[in-house]
């Protein structure tokens, strides 16, 4: 009896040894189960936002543009081509912001007064990359590339004294009212900007085009040529290096957030190279301020000095000395049988000297035109600055100016000169005259010349094929309230 407890015990533990062995074992390898990899799609990564503080005070003018940015961003394979394009050129790159740095405030500010994006800011980086003096195959020129139709459209004079598609301000006062009267036409950024490329009656059929087909009618869906293709995603590359310079490794040059330039009265009879020395600027400097000229020396009432605003007081009061010393410029009437070699010699000058100066591509000239010729002043300075104005020549077809109607220019009587202090202003060369009649342009226009009288500098715009765009009734007085805002003097 004994015997068969003890084995009944035996057999006992041994089944719960074997329980035990289940029970342990079980768990024991439910730990050591390799629970299945997450999907790398199920894993949001957020996407990186760009914040700015609006309570401080902008850092400088790029961090002023940034906080103005109002257009819908355009992500596409050629706008990543662009982008690419401009990062491997990092010395140009860094060489036309730090260009632009001279316009930029002005530009901005013009913007944020008409409530408009402050991309457009960095526009002429694509039209001229911000070089007042570019000209195009079509024929634009300036900052914003204004072929001559267009810019005649919007006031902006053009003879052989100025062009006012190079004149910074009056330029950027044209392009802003052309802008704003495309963008409220196709109530489209995206679409505005293709009409400044290609023209707005261009886009209009590609629309149109776009809509019979049942397609969509948005930029990027339009049938268009490859430079109007690429124009948005280029604008919007520059945006995006703007956005975050520290993403792209490329360091903007720093350009102040306040006011780079100002305006001065410019007396009648003043050669730019002279107004460049009474400012204590070099010349090209203060050509970069001052590109709508197209001859060498100041001809008409009304006109100005664009110069840094540390550099204004040191030229007013240079120019009223120069005033004082009755020395300057005046125009010469040619007479009936006179020929180049006497004007030449009489004013000491050689006759290839009078005619670098007047623009004249040959020897002859007709009586009754007038021709620039110093008055006690040395002219090397107005030889220098002819020979950097490359549309000078270009300007001046017809053999100086015949004069004519009642302005207050240079005054030039037959046979005798007057003297470059502008008293005796009696008849105005017939060109500069045309200034006038920029009211006649467009209701919208009244008040250019307004602003044109103010800051002499110039800027131009697009190559686009737009010559019949009707004048924005709205913009009347945008340009006259523009162009004062700079001539603080």
């Amino acid at each position: 009896m004994p015997r068969q407890f003890a084995a009944r015990i035996s057999a006992f533990m041994t089944s719960l040894a074997c329980i035990g062995l289940l029970v342990i074992g079980g768990p024991a390898h439910a730990q050591q189960a390799v629970p299945a990899p997450l999907e790398v799609d199920e894993i949001a990564v957020p996407e990186r936002v760009l914040t700015l503080d609006l309570t401080r005070d902008a850092n400088d003018i790029w961090d002023r543009i940034r906080r103005g940015f109002g257009m819908p961003d355009l992500d596409s394979e050629r706008v990543g081509d662009q982008q690419a394009f401009y990062l491997n050129r990092p010395g140009f790159l860094k060489q036309v912001f730090s260009r632009g740095g001279r316009y930029l405030y002005y530009i901005v500010d013009e913007l944020e007064r008409r409530g408009m994006p402050t991309e457009l800011a960095l526009l002429p980086m694509v039209e001229s990359s911000y070089n007042p003096l570019a000209y195009s195959r079509a024929h634009a020129s300036g900052l914003w590339q204004f072929i001559p139709s267009t810019g005649k459209q919007y006031n902006l004079t053009q003879d052989n004294w100025v062009d006012e598609r190079r004149d910074v301000i009056a330029s950027t006062n044209a392009a802003l009212d052309y802008l704003q009267y495309i963008y409220e036409m196709h109530g489209d950024w995206h679409l505005a900007l293709a009409s400044y490329n290609w023209g707005e009656g261009s886009v209009q059929r590609a629309l149109k085009r776009n809509a019979e087909e049942g397609l969509p009618l948005e930029y990027s869906h339009l049938r268009m040529p490859d430079e109007t293709r690429n124009y948005v995603p280029k604008l919007q590359a520059i945006k995006n290096i703007v956005s975050e310079p520290e993403l792209f490794h490329f360091e903007l040059p720093y350009v102040a957030n306040e006011m780079h330039f100002v305006s001065v009265d410019a007396p009648i009879g003043v050669d730019l190279a002279t107004a460049a020395t009474l400012s204590g600027m070099p010349l090209d400097e203060f050509l970069a301020l001052n590109p709508g000229f197209n001859r060498p020396v100041t001809t008409m009432p009304g006109q100005a000095f664009i110069v840094p605003t540390d550099r204004a007081r040191q030229l007013r009061e240079g120019l009223d000395e120069l005033k004082r010393s009755g020395k300057g410029w005046s125009l010469h009437t040619v007479e009936k049988g006179e020929r180049l070699e006497q004007i030449a010699a009489r004013h000491d000058l050689s006759v290839t000297e009078l005619r670098q100066i007047n623009g004249l591509s040959g020897n002859a000239v007709s009586a009754g035109h007038t021709l620039l010729v110093p008055s006690g002043i040395d002219p090397d300075g107005a030889l220098q600055v002819s020979s950097m104005l490359p549309f000078a020549a270009a300007a001046a077809r017809q053999q100086g100016l015949k004069i004519g109607g009642s302005g207050g220019g240079l005054k030039a009587p037959a046979a005798v000169r007057t003297t470059a202090g502008g008293s005796k202003k009696a008849a105005a060369p017939a060109k500069p005259g045309a200034k006038k009649a920029a009211p006649k342009a467009a209701p919208k226009k009244a008040s250019k010349p307004a602003a044109k009288k103010a800051p002499q500098t110039s800027t131009a715009k697009s190559t686009g094929k737009t010559t019949a765009k009707p004048a924005a009734p709205k913009q009347a007085s945008k340009p006259a309230a523009k162009a004062k805002a700079p001539a603080r003097n």
